[in-house]
């Protein structure tokens, strides 16, 4: 299940650089960001999220300032829950 949302968040790549994005819709298994900087396909990157951490996650599309995420291992529903209250 998808659900939308408006969740500002940090992308990080090997632990170094941070970015602001903004986590526009989200599942267990991914989510859809709003980003400042562009993406690229194939990359995997940190997905801060407010209230339940850091998850790795592999950009499986990019279209400018936009991309959509696949999480390495999927939210638990508490998380998923917690990020749709």
């Amino acid at each position: 299940m998808r659900a939308p949302v408006s969740l500002d968040a940090r992308i990080g790549r090997g632990g170094l650089d941070r970015a602001l994005c903004k986590v526009v819709d989200i599942s267990q298994h991914g989510a859809r960001l709003q980003t400042y900087s562009s993406l690229r396909a194939g990359t995997m990157i940190w997905l801060a999220l407010p209230k339940v951490g850091h998850h790795a996650a592999k950009v499986v599309w990019a279209d400018e300032f936009e991309a959509g995420l696949q999480f390495e291992i999927p939210l638990t529903i508490d998380a998923f829950e917690a990020l749709t209250d």
